[in-house]
């Protein structure tokens, strides 16, 4: 009876104009009567409802990647090429990735050792550091020792304090950073007062300025090629993606 009545309507419609079907023309009989017909259908057929969502999600998806694309493209200077950065890997890798860290973050400290698999394993992936502290005032400190360490004393000394502030289990505090300093055999003389400069401070500044740019609020998030990966990402996976990345160079 529904689709009878639904069939006769769609004829009148059809026959009164040469327009598009447009609910809006329905008198309210109408519309209740084919508002009623859909709803059976829907209820009848409801895979028709997940086969829209994933059609929806699918577009969502695509959209957010041509946005991270686009964002990507703009801000590239300031993700590959500043001059305030560790890389690390190859730095004439085929392809780059860019990890923003917080110290404090678990998933963090859960991906490390598998992004320096990734990276060692590989040979030919360049591999560029971003401190980006969002978790208070212990992960400020923590990546203001780190980049303070970088200024003073090089990359290597770098790459000692980014290992041991991502495994660091005690607390995060003047004291314990100038240990952990010591024990590096770094000149924590130099290094202790520079944190609070204005060089390392520009250098915080400007990463959660770009993060902000490119809609990144969490960590870790990485920038692959042309690809935002926003959280934790395994290490299969993410062995697949460089792979795709290289074959589509």
């Amino acid at each position: 009876m529904k689709r009878t009545l639904l069939t006769g309507l769609a004829a009148s419609l059809i026959a009164s104009q040469a327009t598009a079907f447009d609910v809006a023309t329905m008198n309210d009989a109408e519309r209740q009567a084919f508002r009623a017909e859909i709803r059976s259908y829907l209820m009848e057929n409801p895979e028709v409802l997940m086969e829209a969502l994933g059609v929806l999600e699918e577009r969502q998806a695509e959209a957010q990647a041509q946005g991270d694309v686009n964002l990507i493209a703009t801000n590239a200077e300031d993700l590959f090429n500043d001059d305030h950065s560790w890389v690390s890997g190859n730095p004439e890798g085929d392809v780059v990735m860019v990890e923003f860290i917080d110290y404090r973050c678990g998933f963090c400290r859960r991906a490390h050792p598998e992004v320096t698999e990734l990276v060692d394993t590989d040979g030919n992936i360049k591999l560029i550091t971003k401190e980006f502290p969002i978790l208070g005032e212990a992960s400020v400190m923590a990546s203001q020792f780190a980049i303070a360490t970088l200024q003073k004393a090089g990359p290597e000394a770098y790459e000692q304090v980014n290992q041991a502030l991502i495994t660091m289990r005690a607390d995060i505090t003047p004291e314990s950073l100038d240990r952990l300093g010591q024990e590096l055999g770094l000149d924590t003389s130099q290094i202790m007062p520079h944190m609070l400069s204005d060089e390392v401070q520009t250098v915080i500044a400007d990463n959660r300025a770009l993060a902000q740019r490119l809609q990144i609020n969490g960590t870790p998030s990485f920038v692959l090629q042309d690809q935002m990966l926003r959280g934790y990402v395994p290490l299969a996976q993410m062995m697949e993606l460089v792979d795709q990345k290289r074959a589509a160079n």
